[in-house]
């Protein structure tokens, strides 16, 4: 967690140097290895109260990261990443709890 302690705007790269940026259409996410210095690739990070160990990413369009219930690529283990705007300010589906390994990080959702 101590990657996120100081930060207010964070951006992913992947180990394949893509970066995870918002869509034009306010809804999706991808990955771009161009956009490194766009605005599309930053994320806000929000500190849940009450949890020191969970944040909410916020995109450049005021919606927030989260995974949908379809798988990304068929027979591989992650899911498809959105951008929404939470029903409630309580909404757990645009929570991560990020994981150390290393000098990485690896977000999980409930």
């Amino acid at each position: 967690m101590e990657f996120f302690n100081e930060a207010k705007v964070v951006q992913f790269k992947s180990h394949l140097d893509n970066y995870l940026v918002a869509d034009d259409d306010e809804e999706t996410v991808h990955q771009s290895g161009n956009s490194g210095a766009s605005k599309k690739a930053r994320w806000t990070v929000e500190f849940v109260e009450g949890n020191l160990h969970v944040i909410r990413l916020k995109g450049c369009n005021g919606k927030y990261f989260t995974t949908a219930d379809v798988p990304f690529l068929l027979g591989i283990n992650g899911k498809k990443v959105l951008q929404i705007v939470p029903a409630t300010k309580q909404d757990i589906s645009v929570e991560w709890e990020p994981i150390k390994e290393r000098y990485k990080v690896k977000l999980r959702t409930k």
